[in-house]
């Protein structure tokens, strides 16, 4: 535990705490974050998630099949539930409400601490790359587009006149993206047994060693331009993302007997604070922007204590399981 505070914990906060003071210094602002994350989301993540998963096999790849329907099935599901419970639950929320609610608490944020969180736990592997890309490709290509066609179809609702839009356009818009894209084109590589050339990979290992920096350092930059309020909807959206979404992975992880070194960084990769991504969709549409933005700030600062009881909790289930 001391090693994983030490080592995983501390320097996300090191560098979190050094972007945060930067926004409030004035040396960067929103807008300089908003770029940050570009880059980090269209060159950097990508560039880390296919060179590490290149380098994979196909035997390895056949193995983490549970793996993937456990990501799947247990990230999505909770996305959905907490559609319905801030859809219905709340009078107040709109449907766009819910889906933005869906997008940030629903969400892990893999894509800006993954390799951050994961790597000093688990160590540079390319099974950190696989959890990685997998819950990367579940967030972006499945509940983005999911939760995008939530909300659309909500203001669709609120104004007749907006021309009606694709059910498919987001799904296609969020393939079109290097996260999503990449991580898919070296899974192919790897199941068509084409091997990829080592003299190519320091080409991308430049820029994919600056994600993880400066995707803690654009947060901390964006919760310095935010303001916090917290109310019930924040704390109820914090409690599902980082209690409810890890123990739903968990139990059907066990239920599915995974690889127990794969289940605990998935478990990790389920209790990461809320997707950033849906702030800032949350920003563009101006829906749900207060709440949302709050609810993500009170997860940041839980998750310092949650990343090392999940680990606990599920060593505890794993020996339990094995005895």
């Amino acid at each position: 535990m001391l090693h994983i505070i030490l080592y995983a914990i501390v320097p996300i906060l090191v560098v979190m705490l050094a972007g945060y003071i930067s926004g409030k210094k004035g040396i960067f602002n929103g807008q300089d974050s908003k770029k940050f994350n570009k880059v980090v989301l269209d060159y950097a993540l990508p560039a880390a998630l296919f060179v590490s998963i290149v380098q994979a096999d196909r035997e390895m790849l056949a193995r983490d099949i549970k793996l993937t329907l456990v990501s799947l099935i247990g990230i999505m599901g909770c996305f959905m539930l907490v559609y319905f419970i801030f859809r219905y639950c709340f009078k107040k929320n709109t449907g766009a409400d819910a889906a933005v609610s869906a997008l940030i608490s629903g969400s892990p944020t893999i894509g800006f601490l993954g390799f951050a969180v994961l790597e000093p736990i688990f160590g540079t592997t390319p099974a950190v790359a696989l959890v990685v890309a997998i819950v990367g490709i579940v967030v972006n290509a499945v509940g983005i587009p999911v939760g995008l066609s939530l909300m659309n179809a909500s203001l669709d609702d609120t104004d007749p006149k907006k021309t009606k839009e694709s059910a498919w356009k987001p799904v296609i818009h969020a393939l079109e993206q290097p996260v999503a894209w990449a991580p898919i084109l070296a899974v192919i590589l790897v199941l068509c047994g084409l091997k990829w050339p080592d003299w190519l990979s320091p080409s991308f290992d430049l820029i994919a060693k600056a994600n993880a920096s400066m995707a803690v350092f654009s947060a901390g930059i964006t919760l310095s331009a935010i303001k916090i309020t917290i109310n019930w909807q924040a704390v109820l959206g914090s409690i599902l993302k980082m209690i409810v979404m890890p123990a739903v992975v968990l139990i059907l992880g066990l239920v599915f007997k995974m690889d127990p070194f794969n289940l605990k960084m998935l478990v990790v990769a389920a209790a990461l604070p809320p997707a950033f991504s849906g702030i800032i969709i949350a920003d563009e549409y101006n829906v749900y922007t207060a709440t949302g933005t709050s609810s993500l700030t009170l997860s940041v600062i839980l998750f310092m204590g949650f990343c090392p009881l999940w680990i606990w909790i599920t060593d505890m289930c794993l020996h339990s399981a094995i005895g």
